[in-house]
């Protein structure tokens, strides 16, 4: 038998994770590592916070999971604080960011269909995005590598070029129901839309009855500074799917909307077996707790800036390896002028530091919200001394 236990889908490196402390992962051999991917942008209260754990330890114990036949207390909760600090009306939780994705998009439909508009079903997407593995959230995207195995695709989207008004008007015809865009691009190369842009594919929208559908699941819940990105566009969407950093860790995901958008999310329109389960509302509501105040958000923005700050100056000393720096609050990118991956495995290997590789020669960090100066002065450590002993053609 050729084939490993574990299907082999990931191309696994050798760092083998037993344990957290805070903004550290320890390998099974001892070796500590500075975790600057966050479990790509999941782990946003580190690895080992009091609250979450608590909470979590607390609720397994009362009550993990009935079914959705029954009334949820927690889910009720949690849903309504959701409600309270965003533009949402209602709230359907998954258990992940392509579950929630696939319901963003079904709820986007479903807007157009209840009233008897049945060629309303294609959502114009953005070129090198990302929303998931599923059928749905690939046939959404333009990625030919994310496709090869899996023709045909689902009908029903197009691709604009992402942070072109003019590229998503020209597409928009009579079956158009909607817009599904990430404010920021994390997989295509931590890529912000601008406000411009945004704003724009609002007012498209808003002039046409359409449905604006965000993918929040990585730059959401303070990872920008703002509980969600679109605050900063100074615009609301009709529907966003959240998900990663919302449980802490805990697989957890949800679909926001409008009561307008909602109204064909009717009794059986849609379900799920664990989504709202009570151990993921205990995880949420937790995480809720830490993040979404004020005081929390500031500290984002402010850590942001004086990271970005100082890798702005960082790299004009390695003028030949970085071309510049993007993102917002703690979702930055450092762009390098070759390929981001091998340095990336150089950061891992020698010098224990975690970031994550992504489109456009892009090296994603992301550290945990609560990381503080202790560990952005060893991520700089760690930074300067891999980009000091690294060798592009060697690695390559």
């Amino acid at each position: 038998m050729s084939i490993t236990p574990l299907m082999p889908v990931y191309p696994r490196c050798g760092v083998r994770p037993v344990r957290g402390e805070h903004c550290h992962l320890i390998d099974e051999d001892g070796t500590r590592y500075l975790d600057f991917a966050s479990g790509i942008a999941v782990n946003l209260l580190g690895h080992s916070h009091e609250g979450l754990i608590g909470a979590i330890q607390r609720q397994a114990a009362t009550l993990m999971h009935v079914s959705n036949l029954y009334g949820s207390p927690q889910g009720e909760a949690l849903a309504q604080r959701l409600v309270d600090l965003t533009f949402a009306d209602t709230v359907f939780f998954t258990n992940s960011g392509a579950e929630a994705v696939e319901c963003a998009i079904k709820t986007a439909r479903s807007y157009h269909q209840h009233v008897g508009n049945e060629d309303k079903y294609e959502l114009i997407t953005f070129k090198n995005a990302f929303h998931g593995r599923t059928m749905a959230t690939i046939s959404a995207s333009n990625q030919d590598k994310m496709h090869k195995g899996f023709m045909p695709l689902l009908a029903g989207f197009k691709y604009a070029e992402f942070d072109d008004l003019e590229s998503a008007r020209a597409l928009m015809g009579p079956n158009t129901a909607g817009f599904l865009v990430e404010p920021i691009q994390g997989e295509g190369g931590i890529r912000p839309a601008s406000e411009a842009f945004m704003q724009g594919l609002r007012n498209l929208a808003d002039e046409n009855d359409l449905m604006l559908v965000l993918d929040e699941v990585q730059c959401g819940v303070a990872r920008t500074g703002t509980f969600y990105a679109y605050e900063q566009y100074g615009i609301e969407p009709d529907i966003l799917a959240t998900a990663k950093g919302i449980g802490g860790g805990f697989p957890l995901g949800a679909c926001l909307a409008t009561e307008k958008a909602a109204r064909g999310m009717v009794i059986g329109a849609h379900g799920s077996t664990y989504g709202g389960n009570p151990l993921a509302m205990a995880a949420g509501s937790a995480v809720l707790d830490a993040v979404a105040n004020d005081e929390f958000l500031a500290q984002v923005r402010k850590k942001g800036e004086r990271l970005r700050s100082r890798l702005e100056q960082f790299i004009g000393n390695y003028p030949e390896l970085f071309d510049c720096v993007r993102g917002r609050g703690l979702m930055l990118g450092l762009r390098m002028k070759t390929e981001s991956r091998p340095f990336y495995a150089h950061l891992r290997d020698k010098h224990h530091l975690l970031t994550v590789a992504a489109g456009d020669n892009t090296l994603r960090i992301l550290p945990p919200l609560v990381a503080g100066d202790a560990e952005f002065d060893e991520f700089f450590d760690k930074l300067s001394a891999g980009a000091a002993d690294y060798q592009p053609a060697e690695a390559a």
